[in-house]
């Protein structure tokens, strides 16, 4: 099956790690072009050709401000995403609970056979 578009496919839109930064930088309050170039350290046409393809996927939201275009994220669009995404945080949630029971559980069989040899008896030979 081809795949779709970046400028057709949200999950492809934040595929390239630099929208998901432009994306994360976001999403707490809206920002002009410039704030963003000069806080991700990125060139001015590429920070404009990221917002692009996030606008024409609907991950971003712009208004214009006087002669300022100020970007936003859009929470609504970026749901199924985190909805997906959602699925495997409980898979690796319900993964990480199982290696940590197992590790406690062979923890405390170690110190049941092998019991601390730094621990001292009393002089009947019952450990303290």
């Amino acid at each position: 099956m081809p795949r779709a578009a970046t400028t057709s496919d949200p999950f492809n839109a934040v595929a390239e790690p630099r929208r998901r930064d432009i994306l994360n930088y976001l999403a707490l309050q809206e920002r002009p072009v410039g704030d963003i170039v000069a806080t991700l350290g990125l060139e001015q046409p590429s920070v404009s050709k990221h917002l692009r393809v996030l606008l024409e996927v609907g991950l971003v939201q712009v208004r214009r401000d006087g002669r300022r275009m100020l970007y936003r994220a859009n929470a609504e669009a970026i749901r199924p995403l985190h909805e997906w995404a959602g699925t495997f945080e409980r898979y690796w949630r319900h993964q990480l609970t199982r290696v940590k029971e197992r590790a406690e559980q062979e923890k405390r069989s170690r110190s049941d056979s092998n019991p601390d040899p730094r621990r001292k008896h009393d002089y009947h030979g019952n450990k303290n």
